[in-house]
């Protein structure tokens, strides 16, 4: 991984041990994480009861499904599998559940405590094409390890 992304791993580490997680510190978080590597989109959701629940994401438009059943979408893939899950044109796959109609490519990362428990998913989306790669799935891994406690 760049020497970049790393710095930027730390800032949000630091972050997120500095001040606890409140709604407005996730936002903040999320923003951070966007910002690291200019991807249009990022947010944080929960496992509550059998939905995810959106905690946080970045911009001001809500997404189409800020809660859904933990067998849905790629998250729910993601949730499944117990892996990342990369999809370089959304419109392909079936698993997909649109948040922004212009989204084309999408990452979905589980986010785990201590315990290896996955409590969430970490998502980014971009509207190009084929936007992440491992790269992305590193940088998107380690960050939502640093935040995975406030999912708790």
């Amino acid at each position: 991984m760049k020497q970049a992304t790393c710095k930027k791993l730390q800032e949000i580490g630091a972050f997120a041990l500095a001040g606890g997680c409140t709604r407005k510190r996730m936002r903040q978080l999320v923003e951070m994480i966007r910002a690291a590597r200019d991807y249009r989109w990022i947010a944080v959701y929960k496992i509550v009861k059998d939905e995810f629940v959106i905690l946080a994401g970045t911009g001001d438009d809500p997404p189409a499904y800020p809660r859904f059943p933990v067998t849905q979408g790629l998250c729910g893939a993601a949730l499944d599998s117990g892996k990342s899950i990369i999809v370089g044109d959304v419109h392909n796959d079936p698993r997909y559940l649109p948040t922004f109609h212009t989204t084309r490519s999408e990452i979905v990362v589980p986010m785990r405590n201590e315990h290896r428990h996955i409590l969430g998913m970490l998502d980014a989306e971009s509207d190009k094409l084929n936007a992440f790669g491992e790269e992305d799935r590193q940088f998107l891994e380690r960050a939502g390890g640093l935040i995975a406690h406030c999912l708790h």
